[in-house]
């Protein structure tokens, strides 16, 4: 348990916030490319807080820049997309994409006002269908170059769904590697090859055991956590018979980002991004290391499950999760549905807007949750004290040199365990077409 101050502390994402602060020397997902589609690309979004408008200009140019009119407040999402930027329709003020007002064309002839009004605007850059934003000062850092961001746009997946929590809490259900073998439990196993783009609905690499059956048999993982230059590496252990060992390999892409297997040809790089203190975003990135993502299909399968445009789960608090004491008797270990995002979400959201952690206790299989918590902390204290170069990718390494992050499943030898992982990432990447050998 730790205190309401330090509670406070770690979740909250205002600009005068600590963590806030932090989350700001990093890129955040503002939308998907999708969003932007259509004739008019032109959307609303609120991201740590702060109102936004995001838009294509006349040219094709990403601008992002504050919602608001400076002139009397109103909504420029209705704005007029015109001369490469937003016009009000209040009052015809018009706006660049970098924020600064080119034109009020009611004020008097020859008035230089304009030049005297800007609203907030920031960096974007767009990768495999995820525009990103800095909001934070001075020259934005590169992105990492991961493997969601080098892959060819064909290879990668992006989608979205909203949360109605703090962020801290969704990214912690991430680094838990435990939590799997419960709250994802199924109790009948289906066929893998009916399970495209559904994790944990796959067999276990090496082996004709599905990842159900061995979470399942398996349930006191060993967990052990490592620095990276990027975060966190999370390895969880779960020893077989035989003298065999599942290795399963997930990371945290500081600050609030995961990257994990989803099978052996594809992994999940996901984003928990606070629109506020109280509700987030996940966005993720699947990335194929074997043929093109099919990427209708995948979009298919999870608009079932969320409704636009806001990517909320259609299964919701409003709705009980979809909760069936019959399905939790014979099916599942939730009884919400064979969607796992749907029981990661119930879990999160239970919990509260924002979780009071004054009166939690964490085990031994939390070492994961305690490492990161710690990470954050000292984080925070350094930017507190001036010191930005010593949060991670934002001092000595490029974040353009760090590739990967590996992470995996595999089963070996139990004393060979930790270069299994190795070997498998070696040899996917070695049969990508995309990345051999890299």
């Amino acid at each position: 348990m730790i205190s309401q101050e330090l509670n406070d502390r770690l979740t909250r994402v205002g600009r005068d916030q600590p963590a806030g602060q932090v989350l700001r020397r990093y890129w955040q997902p503002a939308a998907l490319s999708d969003e932007l589609k259509g004739p008019r690309p032109v959307v609303p979004v609120t991201l740590l807080g702060e109102k936004l408008v995001l838009f294509r200009d006349n040219a094709g140019e990403l601008g992002l820049i504050g919602r608001h009119c400076p002139h009397r407040g109103a909504d420029l999402c209705y704005g007029r997309r015109e001369d490469n930027g937003l016009r009000c329709p209040f009052h015809g003020w018009h706006f660049d994409r970098t924020g600064q007002c080119v034109e009020q064309p009611g004020e008097p002839e020859g008035s230089k006002m304009h030049e005297q009004i800007r609203t907030p605007a920031y960096p974007l850059v767009e990768r495999n269908g995820i525009v990103f934003a800095y909001m934070g000062p001075g020259d934005p850092p590169p992105l990492p170059n991961f493997d969601c961001f080098r892959a060819p746009d064909t290879h990668v997946f992006a989608f979205k769904g909203l949360w109605e929590c703090n962020w801290l809490q969704a990214l912690e259900v991430g680094i838990d590697p435990a939590h799997a073998s419960f709250l994802h439990r199924f109790l009948e196993d289906e066929d893998p090859k009916d399970s495209y783009g559904k994790q944990f609905r796959d067999s276990a690499a090496d082996t004709n055991i599905p990842m159900t059956k061995l979470l399942r048999d398996y349930p006191r993982p060993e967990i052990r956590v490592e620095e990276t230059e990027f975060g966190l590496k999370l390895t969880a252990l779960r020893h077989m018979e035989n003298g065999l060992t599942h290795v399963r390999v997930t990371n945290q892409i500081f600050p609030e980002a995961i990257c994990i297997p989803m099978s052996r040809e594809m992994t999940i790089t996901q984003w928990h991004v606070p629109i506020d203190d109280e509700n987030c975003y996940w966005y993720s990135m699947f990335t194929s290391f074997d043929k093109p993502v099919n990427k209708e299909l995948m979009r298919e399968q999870r608009l079932k499950e969320h409704r636009l445009p806001d990517y909320a789960p259609r299964k919701n608090k409003r709705n009980d999760y979809g909760y069936d004491p019959e399905e939790q008797a014979r099916e599942t270990y939730t009884g919400m549905g064979l969607d796992i995002n749907v029981h990661d979400q119930w879990a999160v959201e239970s919990m509260g807007p924002i979780q009071d952690r004054t009166d939690e206790h964490l085990g031994k299989t939390d070492v994961g949750i305690v490492r990161y918590r710690r990470m954050l902390r000292a984080a925070m204290d350094a930017l507190e004290k001036g010191e930005e170069s010593a949060l991670p990718m934002r001092g000595a390494v490029d974040p353009a040199t760090i590739r990967g992050p590996l992470s995996n499943d595999a089963i070996a030898d139990s004393a060979d365990w930790d270069a299994a992982s190795l070997r498998a990432d070696a040899e996917r990447r070695d049969a990508c077409p995309w990345d051999a050998g890299l």
